[in-house]
């Protein structure tokens, strides 16, 4: 029988960082582990800001050959030579934004704990839909991403599955055989050692 291949690591940005220091802290888990992309998910909304943590954080995932969208600003995606842009509003917006930016971009769709966003998001051009979170958080209004639909997912459906929000290492057990990407972020920045704790995360998939 063929191995199960793992599911890809897609890294995520905190929401805020210093950018005198985090380039670095980037990049050392970038030379640890392998890395399928970057998304660079800044919770500001100062133009300037983004854009320069955006220029930072391109030379850093480029210089190793690894792709970064950005959260949202699609407008940002050309003008600072990303690769492409992971949505937040489900499928709302991803037809419009794969003309917007053609084919070769990457158009991602968060769907949250929809199944009906997530096919509507693939439907439209998506190159992967996102469901979360799968672990207990306290934002959003509390609802969880089941097991289930990802497996659902995996079986029936084409476009590329991720898992995000409030991984554990017991979600990721779980989780490996049915998603063919783990969204991390907070997980391993809040970590004095973000590298070693990715690696925890990457030998509990099995």
């Amino acid at each position: 029988m063929a191995e199960i291949e793992r599911p890809q690591i897609y890294l995520i940005t905190p929401p805020e960082f210093e950018l005198s220091e985090f380039p670095d802290r980037l990049a050392a888990v970038l030379d640890t582990h392998e890395i399928a992309c970057v998304r660079l998910a800044l919770a500001s909304k100062d133009e300037d800001r983004v854009a320069r943590a955006a220029d930072a954080l391109r030379e850093v995932a480029h210089a190793r050959d690894i792709a970064i969208a950005i959260e949202n600003h699609v407008q940002l995606v050309e003008r600072l030579g990303l690769d492409g842009v992971h949505l937040t509003d489900g499928a709302r917006s991803v037809r419009k934004t794969r003309k917007a930016l053609g084919a070769d971009a990457i158009v991602g769709a968060f769907c949250g704990t929809s199944r009906h966003d997530g096919l509507n998001a693939a439907e439209a051009g998506a190159d992967y839909v996102s469901f979360g979170p799968v672990g207990e958080s306290s934002l959003g209004d509390g609802t969880r991403t089941e097991c289930d639909l990802f497996a659902w997912w995996s079986e029936m459906i084409e476009v590329p599955v991720v898992a995000e929000g409030a991984l554990s290492l017991e979600s990721i057990r779980d989780l490996a055989p049915v998603t063919d990407f783990f969204g991390i972020g907070e997980e391993i920045w809040r970590s004095d050692d973000p590298a070693a704790r990715l690696g925890e995360m990457i030998a509990a998939m099995g």
